[in-house]
């Protein structure tokens, strides 16, 4: 008798085999079956990993409320963070995973999700109300859960409903059963968070959901749900934020790849593949990468605030990760962190849970986020007898709806609009101006970590980068150039943080200190000025736009709600005289400029801004003039 068998023959008469996880890992013709004992640790850097060769060491049940660990809102459920220290790895053929896991039909009765479609669908107006449209994000992941209860021993029905979704789903990242003894996890992640291996770091977003229908995936429904806006901006968003992140775990930021259709059995998915080169420790980058905006919402502090806010209930292990770690052939750190969506957590009682969230943006419709949640739950659903199975493959079936051409078009067009920066390789000093060799920069993060970004790009061009957080004092002395960055919230607050920004811009005009202010930043410096602020009827929430800055036009990315107008396009001030670049329409300030000063509305660091490098040349360089007539460098006409 196998391992496996040996297991599974436990589970069959209701007994504990013991803690263990059974993985098959996307494209692999085999399982992987961990075993070993079980510890709960407290944070992300107390999880163990021993050294005494290659292979995986620690497979982490890592809960939401680690965000925590960030000093980010959650609801906090007490879940713990266990670690399965794996004292025994085999691998078990496909065929004989399949020949020895039980082939039984799953039952679970009295279903119903704890949040009704109703309520759902008005919590989904609330946030698209009071959230998205006063400025406090670009977008926001709410879940809901699905409660029922299993009939017969719970591991056998895990063991069951994973030998379903290794036969009928496709396309997953992870396909897997988990079992430390007070819980089980099963489940078909179709997304890698973060993935360290020889030293490449790469992370995986995935957003806008084609859902098949009754009909199956038809190409043609398929285009056009390629070409709906709503779908491309929130595939746009979450790439920016999770190119955040990359920028403070990658050394150089990450670089994107794709994107790519994720075809799964019940629906479809965009995806691109972000992988930068990075030193850190896995259990720090595991940290830093808390928790992908696919299933949060961006910028991601504040995204947690309002999923607090509007969620009421933990969120157990939903949206947090499976992280295996361990050591390769050259003793340098692994990691590999499916996403734990699409996964059900079943009790040692048979109480089953399936949570499930939309991404909701600015052109979200109720009805529109609660059939998603439908649908993104419909395959492991089905693996435990609550809703229709999808066929499986047939043998040697190899047709997907990436192979139509005009599909490969429609994926390649998305590329078209993106700022080169994040998807070209780059020699490191391609796009440095001599003339700020040497020069530093400081940059004050509004609560945006799209500052880990912006870092990079002032860093292409030749600065020296610190980035600090707003709420932490320091001196401003020593730094040649002042950035006042992004960040949520109403500018005309009185909250702590807007308070603290519009004290130290106010400071630096008064000191002439070089001033660059980043959206929030740009608003807050725009009031100083005496402009008035205004809040857009629509949100400008992952909007690009072209509009002319200083006489050029520029294709730029913009992540507000707010802004500043003017109706001519100087005006003065008691810093001295302003220049505005401003909408000929409604006179809204997409720059200004002045003595020392100067701010933009938009980002120039996004990947939906082309033309954003070009601009901080422009203003960097009119900011600090010894650095002038270096512009060439940036390889600007």
């Amino acid at each position: 008798m196998t391992h496996l068998s040996a297991l599974i023959a436990a589970a069959v008469t209701g007994a504990d085999p013991g803690p263990f996880a059974l993985v098959r890992r996307e494209g692999a013709d085999h399982l992987d079956l961990f075993t070993g004992p079980v510890t709960t640790v407290g944070r992300l850097a107390d999880i163990p990993l021993p050294g005494g060769g290659s292979g995986p060491r620690t497979l982490a049940l890592v809960p939401y409320r680690q965000v925590a660990e960030r000093g980010f809102a959650c609801v906090d459920d007490g879940v713990p963070l266990e670690c399965l220290r794996v004292e025994r790895h085999e691998r078990v053929k496909f065929a004989d995973a399949l020949a020895a896991l039980p082939d039984t039909p799953v039952r679970a009765v009295e279903a119903a999700f704890d949040v009704d479609d109703d309520s759902y669908a008005a919590t989904v107006g609330r946030v698209l109300t009071e959230e998205i449209g006063r400025g406090e994000g670009a977008n926001f992941v709410i879940h809901r859960t699905l409660h029922a209860a299993v009939q017969g021993p719970p591991l056998l029905a895990a063991l069951a409903a994973v030998r379903s979704l290794l036969l009928r789903e496709r396309g997953a990242y992870w396909t897997f059963v988990v079992h430390t003894g007070p819980r089980t996890l099963v489940g078909a992640s179709p997304e890698r968070h973060v993935s360290v291996d020889d030293g490449l770091v790469m992370m995986n977003p995935i957003s806008g959901t084609f859902r098949h229908g009754d009909a199956g995936a038809d190409p043609d429904r398929l285009l056009r749900f390629l070409a709906d806006p709503k779908e491309v901006e929130e595939l746009y968003m979450v790439l920016d934020e999770e190119l955040k992140m990359m920028a403070g775990v990658a050394e150089r930021g990450g670089q994107v790849v794709g994107p790519y259709l994720k075809e799964m059995s019940h629906l479809t998915h965009t995806e691109y593949l972000l992988a930068g080169r990075g030193t850190r420790d896995v259990r720090e980058v595991l940290r830093e990468t808390m928790f992908a905006p696919t299933v949060t919402g961006s910028p991601m502090e504040n995204a947690c605030r309002v999923i607090a806010r509007h969620e009421h209930t933990g969120r157990r292990y939903y949206a947090g990760v499976l992280a295996l770690l361990g050591h390769d052939d050259a003793g340098r750190q692994t990691l590999d962190a499916p996403i734990l969506i699409r996964t059900a957590e079943i009790s040692p009682d048979g109480r089953l849970r399936v949570p499930v969230g939309a991404t909701l943006v600015r052109h979200s419709t109720a009805a529109g986020e609660v059939a998603e949640t439908h649908a993104k739950a419909a395959g492991v659903l089905a693996a435990l007898g609550l809703g229709p199975q999808a066929a499986a493959p047939a043998a040697g079936s190899a047709s997907r709806l990436a192979d139509d051409p005009r599909v490969r078009a429609a994926l390649a067009a998305r590329n078209a609009p993106l700022a080169r920066f994040w998807l070209d390789q780059r020699d490191p000093d391609a796009t440095a101006l001599p003339g700020l060799d040497g020069r530093r920069a400081l940059i004050v993060d509004g609560e945006d970590t799209f500052t880990g970004m912006l870092a990079h790009q002032l860093g292409a061009l030749g600065l020296a980068v610190t980035v600090r957080p707003w709420h932490v004092a320091g001196p401003v002395d020593g730094y040649d150039l002042v950035v006042v960055g992004p960040g949520p919230g109403d500018p005309g607050g009185d909250e702590p943080k807007m308070v603290a920004l519009r004290k130290l811009l106010a400071r630096l005009l008064a000191d002439g200190r070089p001033t660059l202010a980043v959206c929030l930043g740009h608003q807050l410096l725009a009031g100083l000025l005496g402009l008035p602020l205004h809040r857009r009827d629509a949100p400008y929430q992952g909007l690009q736009r072209e509009v002319e800055v200083f006489g050029r036009p520029r294709r730029v990315g913009f992540y507000s709600t707010f802004t500043a107008r003017a109706d001519a396009d100087r005006r003065g001030s008691a810093y001295g005289e302003v220049e505005l670049a401003r909408d000929a329409t409604d006179g809204a300030v997409h720059a200004l400029r002045g003595r020392g000063f100067a701010g933009v509305q938009f980002h120039p660091e996004s990947v939906l801004s082309p033309d954003g490098l070009d601009v901080l040349a422009d203003l960097v360089t009119g900011l600090l003039p010894a650095a002038a007539g270096e512009l060439s460098a940036t390889g600007r006409a």
